[in-house]
Order: C-alpha cells, then sequence, then structure tokens
C-alpha cells in the first residue's frame, strides 16, 4: 500500500524551526537530512514535477515500502506538505514546501560537481539550460554582496555562537545503502554520497577545508575514533578527493591535501550550509560565520550562469 493511504494529516512543521541550546547545530541538522541519499532524490523528482506516489515510484528505483516511508519522513521534516485528493480510496499528494524549493542551489551544484567529476556515472547526467539567455550552462558560485566569483581561497571562515565540531556533527549514522547498490541503480549521486551520506566523512571534508591536513588535526577537532579517520581517509584518496603527500619534515608523517576534484566540491558545501542555517536557526546565533574577503561583507553564496553572467534561480534553469 503507498503512502497515500495513510491517513490525512494536520498542518505540516514549520518551515523554519529554531533550534534548543546545547543542541545539535544547523550544520548537524543539514548534514541528517541531505546525508541520506533518497532524500535528494525524492527532492529533486519533487522539484521537477513529481506529486503523486506513482511518479516518484516510476521515475526511482526504489521499493514501495521505502518511499511510503520516505515520504512520511519528508513530511515529518518540513520538505514535503501532504495533501489529500481522493477520499475513496484515500489518495495524497505531496507538494514541495518552500524549504524544500530552496535547496535547488545545492541539487544543482551536486549536478555540476558529479557531471564534471564522475566519468563513470551510473546514468548519463544531463545538461542544464538557462532560460534567460536560452544557453547551456555552469553554475558559478559567487558573493550575493558584490557578484563576484568566489572559491574556497576568497572566504574566511570562523565558529558562530553555536558552533563548534560537537554540535556540527549530526546525532547517529546517516543513512547510505551498499557500494554495490549505488552502482547498479539508476539516477544517484555516487561520489556525493561518499561525502555526504556518512556525518564523520562530511565533518572531515569541512575540517580539510579548514586547513586539517595531518591525521592528528582530524582526530583532535572531531574527536573521532583513528581507525574511522584513517578509513575515511584511505577512501577519499581512492576516489580523489585527497591526495596523501610525504609531510615537509617528518619522513615518518603524510599529510591529506584537497585535490582539484576535493576543491571542487566547495560550492556544495557553502550552499548546503547556508541552507542549514537559514532553515534551522539556533537561538545563540549562527554555527559559522563567513566573510568574503574582497569585498569585506558578510557571504552569502549565489549561483550564476557561466554564460550571460547573470544571477540564475529556480524558475529560470531546466534539465535536457
Amino acid at each position: 500500500m503507498g503512502a497515500g493511504s495513510r491517513a490525512a494529516s494536520g498542518p505540516g512543521p514549520a518551515l523554519t524551526s529554531t533550534l534548543k541550546p546545547v543542541s545539535t547545530n544547523a550544520i548537524g541538522r543539514m548534514v541528517g537530512l541531505l546525508g541520506d541519499e533518497w532524500t535528494l532524490l525524492l527532492v529533486r523528482e519533487s522539484l521537477l514535477g513529481a506529486r503523486r506516489f506513482s511518479d516518484f515510484s516510476e521515475r526511482l528505483p526504489i521499493s514501495n515500502a521505502v518511499l511510503t516511508q520516505r515520504l512520511l519522513k519528508l513530511v515529518d521534516d518540513g520538505l514535503l506538505s501532504r495533501e489529500v485528493y481522493q477520499e475513496r480510496p484515500l489518495r495524497a499528494g505531496y507538494q514541495p514546501t518552500r524549504q524544500c524549493q530552496e535547496l535547488w542551489p545545492v541539487l544543482v551544484s551536486i549536478w555540476h560537481w558529479e557531471r564534471t567529476w564522475v566519468p563513470e556515472h551510473p546514468e548519463k547526467m544531463p545538461l542544464m539550460h538557462h532560460r534567460t539567455c536560452g544557453q547551456d550552462f555552469s553554475p558559478v558560485l559567487r558573493c550575493a554582496g558584490c557578484h563576484q566569483p568566489v572559491s574556497q581561497e576568497h572566504i574566511d571562515t570562523e565558529w558562530g555562537p553555536s558552533g563548534g565540531w560537537q554540535r556540527s556533527v549530526p546525532q547517529g549514522a546517516t543513512r547510505r545503502r551498499s557500494g554495490t547498490d549505488r552502482h547498479r541503480q539508476a539516477g544517484l549521486f555516487p561520489e556525493t554520497m561518499s561525502i555526504l551520506g556518512n556525518r564523520w566523512a562530511s565533518a572531515m571534508v569541512a575540517a580539510a577545508f579548514l586547513g586539517a591536513r595531518q591525521f592528528g588535526d582530524f582526530h583532535t577537532r572531531l574527536s573521532a575514533p583513528p581507525a574511522l579517520i584513517a578509513d575515511r581517509l584511505r577512501g577519499f584518496c581512492t576516489i580523489g578527493v585527497l591526495q596523501r603527500a610525504a609531510h615537509p619534515k617528518r619522513s615518518d608523517w603524510s599529510e591529506y591535501h584537497l585535490t582539484p576534484k576535493g576543491l571542487a566540491f566547495f560550492p556544495i558545501v557553502m550552499t548546503a550550509v547556508d541552507w542549514g542555517q537559514r532553515h534551522f536557526p539556533t537561538q545563540e546565533g549562527p554555527a559559522m560565520i563567513f566573510t568574503h574577503r574582497d569585498c569585506g561583507s558578510r557571504f552569502t553564496p549565489e549561483l550564476a550562469c557561466d554564460q550571460c553572467d547573470q544571477r540564475v534561480n529556480s524558475n529560470g534553469i531546466e534539465p535536457r
């Protein structure tokens, strides 16, 4: 029986929820939500027009039981709203909330990274078309204040009032399917999930962007089990996000540096953190504060078209 058979629910959760002090902060909440592969895929299909249970089941290789569970969880998390459109038999549709609709920069950034850096993708990644200029385009990360393109070297980062490593890691494990299933099924984000799909993996990539280079750096900042850190570092080197190098002063030590592929993940990190901090604020204040060095303003990300240099929005782009 599909998710449409559940009894009608009351009003969904507020689009923006304030977290209590000394709880998982906005970044941890964001990773806990987006670190589930089905969440990203269901959000993608919702933004592309899927509304009914059958729409999602026809577009994705997902069982009815898992689809039912995930749709209801997305309603509980505030990403979808559930509306009954037929009483007998009971059927319901799922509309994207504003919170869901504002995930489009994250999905566009993931699409561009996977299309550029994952040559053996399980499905052919479509081109992205910018309706405003009529050209196929790639997104460019810019500062919303001065509209200049940015990379990680242009941004100064500091912990905010609700920041800290322990509060930025989601409680409990995020969910992934086995590697065999991920590569056999179509429409997935295999290497993005190698980073976002595990709470420690996502924290380690963030640590790398914030300057962690040696094994001890990751262990000191995250307090994760040493065996887990070693396993994640090996995995990141295998997929080419990190590169192992000799320590300049100690021959028995190694350093881990972000590769061009790893550095290219930066727009995903920034758009995801921005989304999380806007939708899951804490009473204390933001978890992280970003400053654009060139213009000196608080950094807010935006995406622009590389063909016409205009800011893109969700209504102005389409896959093809």
